[in-house]
């Protein structure tokens, strides 16, 4: 499954012709990016059907978003030093093959705990999606195009999302929970395929002296998250991800029972606003291309961005059936859009030969509040059987987090 051999010059193979290859890579690891997560990506969008059939509580829902995202804790770390090693092409395609016969296996689980069980061992699979996906695509883009294609990539995760979101309720209602784990093997199996078919390395590697700091002890590797840049990206990560997790999981019950929007037609707004983020993604990562004040002004942006969209869901128009569509539009374009010029920024802000590592080192690090998320913000609401207070307590991290990052970057 490992491929340490020298690949072959531009000239030779498929890599003939190199600068049009790298649009192909861009397009398998997208593709790849959004099957892994297809499945993962539509649980909020079945919430209601998930919580009838199997008579779970908000909280619970928020678990099962939460399990398959537990393992990536440790799965990140491994799978960056993978990437690190390894040709991505393996790395990537043998994670989703675990996704997808994860999720075989679990079309025949007979309740919520089994199906927990099956989602932990998706996670395992998923982990390897984003640091694999990033590195394949920043090493075959440099920095003047990178933000764009780091963008466009990302946008997988939103468009598996709107996918997801558009047919596993139909499936959900018309043959259950079962049918839509089986769909989404099938399509996390067809990303696998794609990806170990098409993804090749690129033609020129890194100087030797790149590949030897992979023997650096992980004491000294560890310490890249003092980097005053990596704490940027670590606390604006952590508010950003459960921005995103809230949108997830809470859209269509907050215009359910707040908005009086019937389930169907929430689920539809949900898959706009999944839509919304994946045109945010490629949008906002273009604007850090250009942006004169640096990726990270991007970043910060969403952030404003998200507070206001969660402050006016806490107003009347969060009652309102139009306001608050509209309203979590805006939140899918910023609350989900960030993650594109977050990882080029990530991706340009780690050490030289050691971006697999920490890639997969501070995604570990934001995937606590990806575990942590879910569940709490449903606790929160099933304790105060309100959502006010869920998008308050979000929007005061957020701005905290905005305030502390805005003074370490002046410093």
């Amino acid at each position: 499954m490992t491929d340490v051999r020298p690949h072959p010059p531009t000239g030779a193979g498929p890599l003939h012709h190199a600068p049009r290859y790298r649009w192909t890579i861009l397009g398998v690891a997208t593709f790849a990016q959004a099957a892994s997560g297809f499945f993962v990506q539509g649980i909020g969008a079945m919430g209601v059907h998930l919580q009838r059939d199997l008579h779970l509580s908000t909280a619970q829902l928020g678990l099962l978003l939460s399990a398959a995202q537990l393992v990536p804790l440790v799965g990140l770390l491994v799978a960056g030093e993978l990437l690190d090693r390894y040709n991505e092409r393996w790395v990537v395609g043998a994670g989703a093959s675990v996704v997808a016969v994860s999720l075989g296996l679990g079309s025949m689980a007979p309740g919520y705990v089994s199906l927990l069980l099956v989602l932990l061992m998706v996670g395992a699979g998923y982990s390897t999606a984003q640091p694999g996906g990033s590195k394949s695509v920043a090493s075959w883009f440099d920095e003047s195009q990178r933000g764009l294609a780091m963008g466009i990539r990302q946008a997988g995760v939103p468009l598996g999302g709107v996918f997801a979101a558009a047919v596993m309720p139909i499936l959900a209602a018309a043959l259950g929970w079962r049918a839509t784990l089986t769909v989404g093997g099938l399509v996390a199996l067809a990303g696998a395929v794609a990806f170990m078919g098409f993804y090749r390395r690129p033609p020129v590697h890194g100087p030797p002296q790149e590949r030897r700091q992979q023997d650096v002890t992980l004491r000294a590797r560890l310490r890249i998250l003092r980097q005053p840049s990596m704490v940027r990206i670590i606390l604006s990560g952590v508010c950003l991800v459960s921005v995103h997790s809230a949108v997830g999981v809470l859209t269509v019950l907050h215009l359910h029972e707040t908005a009086s929007i019937g389930a169907g037609d929430a689920a539809l707004v949900l898959v706009a606003a999944q839509a919304a983020g994946a045109a945010g993604r490629v949008c906002l990562a273009a604007w850090s291309d250009r942006s004169g004040s640096g990726r990270y002004a991007t970043v910060m942006t969403c952030m404003v961005a998200v507070t206001a969209g969660m402050t006016a869901l806490m107003t009347p128009a969060g009652h309102s059936p139009i306001a608050a569509s509209l309203l979590f539009l805006w939140l899918g374009f910023f609350g989900i859009g960030w993650y594109g010029p977050w990882v080029a920024h990530l991706v340009e802000s780690a050490p030289r030969g050691q971006t697999g590592f920490a890639l997969g080192l501070v995604m570990a690090v934001t995937q606590i509040a990806i575990i942590l998320a879910p569940p709490s913000l449903g606790l929160l609401k099933d304790a105060t059987h309100s959502f006010t207070p869920v998008w308050g307590v979000l929007s005061a991290m957020t701005v905290l987090a905005l305030v502390i990052t805005a003074r370490g970057g002046r410093r």
